[in-house]
């Protein structure tokens, strides 16, 4: 395998699950901040944007985990944990993507520019929380939603409070999604001895998990019914709900196949939520 195809992996072009969770609040974030007629240059900034921010954040991942990463039986054959490219190498790609990330918002506002920086610093830091935060799948919600200010930031030119309670519902279906994926590591992240959701849930993760989803989706029709959507934004809502109780019966075995397979579906939990967000401004 050569370099640059190792560098493919570690920026994970090849498994684009994680630009897509990103990409899908952030393409909602969008339309509802512009009555859905988000201005063209403005989706491809932000979809770019989000691909760079993802790649970035998936090399810094690496970077910090790499002495981890050799225990973990998903893991042990990333580029870096496996000596075929250096940390060094991992960090110049991370920079460099941060800053092409950062060249594309330059024609934007000083707020959006603002937010940017703490978005860089949050996906920066989230490796490190597993260290010592019980939940850190809620610290990566964060960093997976900030598209969703930055979205109302460049078009409004302020955060509405709308906005953040979108982010923190955001954060939930992070915990959500990102918990099924820590039930695939549970047994390996024990004998490290690194936080998880799934280990700090421990029993009651699948409750726990549904709880989150159930969460989430309340808290998108909340939003949704104080931006005055209707009932495609609901439909799609509902699509979602039945995506998350499908969830619930490839986890509820706690085996490691289904609940990654349960992980990567969350894809199309988004794609609803998007799908009823553009159909109710679509067909008004």
């Amino acid at each position: 395998m050569n370099k640059l195809e190792l560098y493919f992996r570690l920026v994970r072009l090849d498994k684009p699950i994680g630009t897509l969770l990103l990409l899908w609040p952030t393409l909602c974030a969008l339309w509802l901040a512009s009555n859905g007629k988000p201005d063209l240059t403005l989706v491809v900034i932000f979809s770019l944007g989000t691909l760079l921010m993802r790649s970035a954040g998936c090399a810094m991942n690496d970077y910090a985990d790499q002495d981890i990463d050799k225990f973990v039986k998903r893991t042990a054959q990333r580029p870096i944990t496996s000596g075929r490219i250096s940390g060094k190498e991992a960090l110049a790609i991370a920079g460099a993507l941060a800053v092409l990330s950062f060249c594309l918002i330059l024609p934007l506002n000083a707020l959006t520019k603002q937010l940017s920086v703490a978005a860089v610093i949050i996906a920066g830091t989230y490796p490190y929380f597993k260290r010592f935060f019980a939940i850190p799948q809620a610290y990566l919600g964060i960093a997976f939603g900030f598209g969703i200010p930055m979205a109302f930031a460049a078009i409004q030119n302020t955060v509405p409070l709308v906005a953040w309670v979108l982010l923190l519902g955001n954060v939930f279906w992070a915990v959500a999604y990102d918990t099924e994926y820590a039930m695939v590591d549970r047994d390996d992240d024990l004998k490290i001895g690194i936080k998880t959701s799934a280990i700090t849930f421990g029993r009651y993760d699948v409750a726990a998990v549904m709880l989150c989803y159930a969460v989430h989706l309340g808290l998108l029709l909340a939003c949704g019914w104080q931006l005055g959507m209707g009932v495609w934004f609901a439909g799609g809502v509902a699509v979602a709900a039945g995506i998350a109780c499908y969830h619930y019966t490839l986890i509820r075995g706690r085996e490691r196949d289904p609940c990654f397979y349960a992980f990567r579906h969350n894809n199309w939990l988004g794609a609803a939520v998007f799908a009823g967000v553009a159909l109710d401004y679509a067909l008004r």
